[in-house]
């Protein structure tokens, strides 16, 4: 957060932004294991909920409050990275306090290279999750990556308050859904979010062709609730699959489908838009997250149907 405040130029902007990355892949996975962990029994599934839309609730209150920075600061980038972080300071003081959940071993520091892990009881579903996570989070990305583009070369638009609460609404609702469509059982939640994905997605792309703003705002709703709900859905799936000492290594191959699902497409998305037109190539995104949402939908059906 630091190299961010005081970066240069974009060199270091990119190596603070690498660096970050790495940490948070790293820590994300710890992080939702320790949350599920230390949730009474009583409480586990409210702790798999958690874990499921905190990172969707922080990337809205992100792009919200980044927005309004930007709108009412001249100095949004210093606000920004320093309060980021002194909230990553109190983070770290709460997880170092933290009780260990598993037992130590020999050569600890072994455990701190970073490792992804399927549990042999996990398997089946871990696959049939690939393309509901994909579809979630590359709708995501579609959001957060590109939709302040479209705001301003598609909409004529400029205000970074406008686009902060527009990249706010899909995360937001998300975590909003995740959290209400708990309620249901993993699986329906599962089909209730992948659904909302294929609607949200539809209304985006409706939205995106004929220019209207509201169309953006009401499908990334419906699409963040199906964010929400499908990668709750899932994780309740498979996280009790894993033993205590497996749950990091199970999580860190989730995010690690997950996050490369949020950045690879729109950094592709990115290079397609100086040939294809950005109309194209957000048309073009949407059909590949309709497919996605597919796919994970038709697998979710073939393992209920054996289970």
């Amino acid at each position: 957060m630091l190299m961010f405040v005081f970066a240069p130029d974009i060199g270091w902007v990119i190596a603070a932004r690498t660096i970050q990355g790495i940490a948070t892949g790293a820590a994300t996975s710890a992080f939702s294991a320790s949350v599920v962990e230390h949730a009474p029994q009583r409480h586990k599934k409210l702790g798999t909920i958690i874990t499921s839309i905190a990172p969707a609730g922080g990337l809205g209150l992100g792009a919200l409050l980044t927005g309004a920075a930007v709108q009412f600061s001249s100095q949004a980038t210093a606000i920004v990275f320093t309060a980021l972080a002194v909230i990553m300071v109190v983070g770290t003081a709460v997880a170092a306090f933290s009780a260990e959940t598993v037992a130590r071993r020999p050569e600890a520091a072994r455990t701190l290279i970073p490792r992804v892990s399927i549990p042999r009881a996990a398997r089946g579903e871990f696959l049939a999750s690939i393309p509901v996570h994909m579809a979630a989070w590359m709708l995501a990305g579609l959001f957060m990556g590109l939709v302040p583009t479209i705001i301003r070369d598609l909409l004529g638009l400029h205000s970074g308050l406008l686009n902060g609460a527009t990249a706010f609404v899909e995360p937001a609702a998300a975590a909003v859904g995740g959290l209400f469509l708990g309620r249901l059982t993993a699986r329906r939640t599962i089909f209730v979010g992948g659904v909302g994905v294929l609607l949200g997605t539809a209304v985006i792309e409706a939205g995106v062709a004929t220019g209207m703003l509201s169309l953006l705002w009401v499908g990334g709703i419906i699409g963040g609730v199906g964010f929400g709900a499908s990668f709750s859905g899932a994780i309740r799936t498979i996280a009790p699959l894993a033993q205590p000492h497996q749950r990091a290594g199970l999580f860190a191959s989730i995010y690690l489908v997950a996050y490369l699902s949020f950045g690879v497409p729109a950094v592709i998305a990115g290079l397609l838009i100086a040939p294809v037109g950005l109309r194209g190539t957000v048309l073009g995104y949407g059909v590949a997250v309709l497919v996605a949402a597919t796919v994970g939908l038709v697998a979710q059906y073939r393992v209920n149907a054996r289970s």
